[in-house]
């Protein structure tokens, strides 16, 4: 009788814990809540040497926090078309303060989205770094010299726009 007891006891223990791991995952899908800049460049797997360069410079808290920004985000190939050794020089502890003016010339304050940018054809648009970014519509969108390859990528805290050339400030 005890053995049949326990039985049905685990039994239905095990039922509810299943229960409600179907509930917690059926939550969190039904958020479907986007994730900010940060994790959705990181979980888009292909700016993992940008991830590498915001935790460097120390931005990741920033691009993690409230407010809205745009990030034109240059992808791994991107960054490898820079002459060999830029990156690894970028990343060293003496180099933080350049490293974070350069990512902080690819970031604009407010969510600015594809049918907005369009609208700034040969308008020069400043940057969070305080350079200003030239953009030009005439044949697909560019950003001064990189092409925006694609546009739109939605974050709780903003919105993506993925480059094909690391910007690199005037001065």
């Amino acid at each position: 009788m005890m053995k049949k007891y326990l039985k049905g006891f685990f039994t239905v223990i095990a039922a509810a814990f299943l229960f409600l791991a179907v509930q917690n995952i059926s939550a969190q899908e039904m958020k479907n809540e986007p994730k900010d800049i940060v994790d959705t460049a990181v979980a888009a797997g292909q700016f993992n040497t940008l991830a590498a360069a915001l935790k460097a410079a120390g931005l990741i808290e920033t691009l993690k926090g409230k407010g809205k920004f745009t990030v034109f985000a240059p992808t791994d190939e991107a960054f490898a078309k820079l002459p060999a050794g830029t990156v690894e020089d970028l990343l060293k502890p003496e180099n933080k303060e350049k490293l974070k003016a350069i990512l902080l010339y690819h970031v604009v304050s407010g969510q600015v989205e594809a049918k907005k940018v369009v609208k700034l054809n040969g308008k020069d648009v400043k940057t969070v770094q305080g350079g200003m970014l030239k953009v030009d519509t005439s044949n697909g969108v560019k950003v001064n010299s990189a092409n925006v390859v694609k546009t739109d990528i939605k974050a709780s805290n903003g919105v993506i726009h993925v480059i094909d050339t690391v910007l690199i400030p005037a001065n």
